[in-house]
């Protein structure tokens, strides 16, 4: 049996940053027919975490709230007219708990753990069966919380609208969560990667994690044409563009015909001189599309392939207790990290 109380933490509001976070005891939740009450062991932090208590957050909120869309735990509980699972499962939060599959419509936007309905850092969830999917064998808890938003963003990215075939070029930019898994996915399926960095060390990095070209865009601000060099002057087929207003000029120069620049995150640069216009979609010849995470569908597709090639995501070195979670958002804040910071909860 699950306790009465446990520990949660709490977004209050959105003006006082990273002030706006608190932790309390709370009440375990009871569960509804169609519900499960999953003992949280693992989460992780995304860009969006980190700007909802700065009020930048661009989607809907329901606020207060308790933060965090990324989960991984075991079922303790079953409502009576559960079907999905059985006590014991590890399971993985869904994104948007109300996208279960095809495509995001204006409801299911509204579904969002950690920001509309309350989401995974605390000891103890409930959550409609649909909105959890079973997680990866392979992975421990904290590994499986990745998954959520990064990962099923990048899956999208390089499925949702056009699936990635062997032998295709991907260009990743950075080392964010997105960027390496759109990198670790993109070699999965035997495509070949071109990943920008400003960092030597990153570039190591990304090379052992099997990039195929590693471009400094700090000492090649012209990296765009430099890609398409790397690709025989034909472009790349998909691009994950994670650098805004700053790169999206550069993601044109390298997008092949028929491509797609996938939009992801709120981390763009300051406005470069020349800011490309919507018709460079025409003349480019390819698609910019925006994409805002993804189904159940994607993310259990997704999940299947983690456990075929035996993915693990990468985990930064400092993972961070529940009780700590505060010192996880400024140490993600002041970009301490490699890949994906996590929490272990207990």
């Amino acid at each position: 049996m699950a306790p009465t109380t446990q520990k949660a933490w709490s977004v209050t509001g959105k003006s006082k940053g990273f002030d706006e976070l608190n932790l309390k005891d709370t009440e375990v939740p009871k569960i509804g027919d169609y519900d499960v009450l999953v003992k949280l062991e693992g989460a992780s932090l995304n860009y969006r975490d980190l700007i909802i208590p700065q009020g930048k957050y661009p989607f809907p909120l329901d606020l207060p709230v308790v933060p965090g869309s990324d989960g991984a735990g075991t079922v303790v509980e079953v409502g009576p007219k559960v079907t999905r699972f059985q006590k014991g499962d590890k399971v993985v939060t869904l994104f948007n708990q109300g996208h279960l599959y095809g495509e995001i419509d204006l409801q299911a936007s509204k579904t969002g753990l950690g920001g509309v309905y309350d989401g995974t850092l605390r000891q103890y969830g409930a959550f409609n069966e649909q909105g959890l999917s079973l997680a990866p064998k392979n992975l421990n808890a904290v590994e499986s919380a990745t998954l959520t938003c990064a990962g099923l963003t990048a899956w999208n990215a390089l499925y949702g609208l056009k699936p990635l075939k062997p032998g295709q070029t991907v260009l990743v930019q950075g080392t964010g969560g997105v960027s390496i898994f759109g990198l670790q996915f993109a070699k999965a399926a035997g495509a070949r990667v071109i990943a920008t960095t400003s960092s030597p060390d990153k570039e190591q990095i990304l090379k052992k994690l099997g990039a195929d070209h590693v471009i400094n865009y700090r000492n090649d601000p012209n990296w765009g044409e430099t890609a398409r060099k790397l690709t025989n002057g034909v472009g790349v087929e998909h691009i994950l563009e994670v650098g805004g207003p700053g790169t999206l000029e550069q993601s044109i120069k390298a997008i092949k015909f028929e491509g797609i620049i996938s939009i992801i995150g709120f981390l763009g640069a300051a406005e470069p001189k020349g800011q490309p216009q919507i018709l460079d979609a025409l003349s480019n010849i390819c698609t910019i599309r925006g994409v805002y995470v993804g189904g159940r569908d994607l993310f259990e597709d997704m999940i299947r392939a983690i456990e075929a090639n035996n993915i693990h995501p990468v985990v930064d070195k400092e993972i961070f207790p529940l009780e700590k979670a505060k010192e996880a958002y400024e140490y993600q804040w002041a970009q301490k990290h490699f890949g994906k910071v996590g929490i272990k909860i207990e």
